[in-house]
């Protein structure tokens, strides 16, 4: 095995042990989307058995928000938790002097930021194996959704985020601030993003604002993945994705500091 490889797989092995051996980054990572999806799908779910009469009921609203807007919605807050869990190891390694050690190895600071990002693409995959196997335990849903092209593009739709989330590292002063930082950043794109509303309901300024934020790409991808569209058909998404991971790598490159 070549020496960059081994070194790689060295270091996302430490930093999968790390990453597990923090109870908290656990929970914010995997286990609250997880309960989140679980809680408001069942919530969901009693309103179409128990639907209102008066009002006529609202099962099938809820039952299209079941079968596609609350899976999505699951994969966004996951691919966002990452980015959060990324900026604020990385703030913590480089306030803790981890970093400028790390860098004085022979080990190459491509592959050290590298083995960062494959360890919080490993755990997006498992935190949206989780939420699958709790969705079919816990409420039954009629879908048939191509799981393996869902989770290629949650993967890649986490791979561009988080090259934001390095430029967000780049800049944040001290570790502290780190999270409350990326949340303050990340978690507005969410009703910008077409989850909730179709982005060319919104006032013309807010549109336009929403077609230059990753996270519609990002939620028009997955959404129609989810249902069952073809690839080529978010061939746009994809490129839109792939702009906003060159870009941000581009500026991270530039400002990102070690120490």
């Amino acid at each position: 095995m070549p020496t960059s490889l081994r070194h790689l797989a060295h270091l996302t092995w430490l930093e999968t042990k790390i990453f597990v051996r923090e109870p908290l980054g656990v929970i914010g990572s995997v286990a609250v989307p997880v309960l989140l999806f679980v809680v408001v799908g069942r919530i969901a779910a009693g309103s179409v058995e128990t639907p209102d009469v008066e009002t006529g009921g609202d099962g099938p609203g809820t039952t299209a928000f079941l079968q596609s807007g609350l899976p999505v919605f699951a994969a966004i807050l996951i691919a966002l938790s990452a980015v959060l869990s990324l900026v604020t190891i990385i703030a913590i390694y480089r306030e803790g002097g981890i970093l400028r050690r790390l860098r004085a190895t022979p080990v190459r600071p491509p592959t050290i930021l590298l083995a960062h990002v494959l360890v919080k693409l490993m755990f997006t995959a498992a935190t949206l194996a989780l939420m699958v196997l709790a969705g079919r335990r816990f409420y039954p849903v009629d879908v048939d959704a191509p799981l393996v092209s869902f989770t290629l593009a949650l993967v890649l739709a986490t791979w561009s985020l988080l090259s934001i989330g390095f430029v967000i590292a780049s800049v944040v002063p001290t570790a502290r601030f780190a999270q409350p930082l990326g949340a303050l950043i990340l978690y507005p794109m969410i009703p910008l993003s077409g989850l909730f509303a179709p982005i060319d309901m919104l006032p013309p300024a807010l549109e336009t604002l929403a077609r230059l934020l990753p996270l519609t790409y990002a939620v028009s991808l997955l959404r129609g993945i989810w249902t069952g569209e073809p690839w080529l058909a978010h061939a746009g998404d994809v490129a839109a994705l792939g702009t906003v991971f060159a870009v941000a790598t581009a500026i991270a490159s530039r400002v990102f500091r070690w120490e």
